[in-house]
């Protein structure tokens, strides 16, 4: 166990760096944040690098979890206000770890069998990006594309929505919609997208098997280009003068409602 108490720390400005993108793409690392997403994390064998806790919450968070014993090697305790300038939450747990970012599937296709996928087409927003990926695993789904544009998947932001499930969904990024497409339908997946106009209702549209769920920017919804090579287009019924949803809602009502009663 180290206890850090100076900004110029190495191991501390090191942790610092991956709080900027440059840094996480060049380091394979990303930050969590969580006592349970590190137990999930140490549960999934993932490359635990170190763990940093608050130095006021450290007895409390070392007598009740036993896996802090078990990562000693790797703990670093540091002062309070060098914690604040790592977490970017007012109410943290008192635990941040970084950690290696998962290998994509040597054999995607075995990988993805069957199974339905999400396509994150030029999304901004972190916490939607991270509560996208969530649901996505909650709902059976077997792994994330994103679209060259959309925001990164590990910043600390959409990590901390995702939780564990960074952890366990594989990742690929692909440079636009063409070439995305081309790989779904090698894949075997049909690329499914939401649309105000020419489109079937969700609910009675079979997205149950072999889905690529096109999930489209916040603002400028899916791009023409996925328009263009979509296999389903389906819309989601709305009362009122509602005319559109929150990106990370209308795509868990989509994963779910493709789900039906199979988890």
């Amino acid at each position: 166990m180290k206890h850090i108490t100076s900004r110029e720390n190495a191991i501390y400005k090191d942790a610092l760096k991956l709080l900027r993108k440059k840094y996480r793409d060049q380091s394979g690392l990303f930050l969590l944040e969580g006592t349970k997403t590190l137990r999930d994390a140490a549960a999934e064998g993932a490359a635990i690098e170190r763990v940093f806790l608050d130095a006021e919450k450290y007895n409390e968070l070392s007598e009740n979890d036993g896996l802090i014993a078990q990562l000693d090697g790797k703990i670093c305790v540091l002062d309070k206000k060098l914690y604040a300038q790592l977490s970017d939450t007012e109410t943290s747990q008192g635990m941040i770890f970084s950690v290696r970012k998962p290998q994509p599937p040597r054999d995607l296709k075995t990988e993805v069998a069957d199974g339905n996928l999400v396509v994150l087409d030029r999304l901004q927003d972190p916490g939607n990006i991270g509560t996208i990926i969530r649901t996505a695993e909650a709902a059976g789904y077997k792994g994330i594309i994103a679209i060259k544009g959309t925001a990164d998947l590990y910043s600390p932001k959409a990590a901390r929505a995702a939780a564990g499930s960074l952890l366990r969904m594989p990742v690929l990024t692909c440079d636009g919609a063409q070439r995305a497409a081309e790989l779904l339908h090698e894949l075997g997946k049909k690329i499914t997208v939401t649309c105000l106009g020419d489109a079937a209702n969700c609910f009675e549209t079979d997205l149950t098997k072999d889905v690529a769920l096109v999930v489209g920017n916040e603002g400028q919804g899916v791009s023409q280009d996925f328009m263009d090579l979509a296999d389903i287009r389906v819309t989601i019924p709305m009362n009122g003068q509602i005319e559109s949803l929150n990106a990370a809602v209308a795509a868990g009502i989509l994963m779910y409602q493709s789900v039906g009663g199979n988890i």
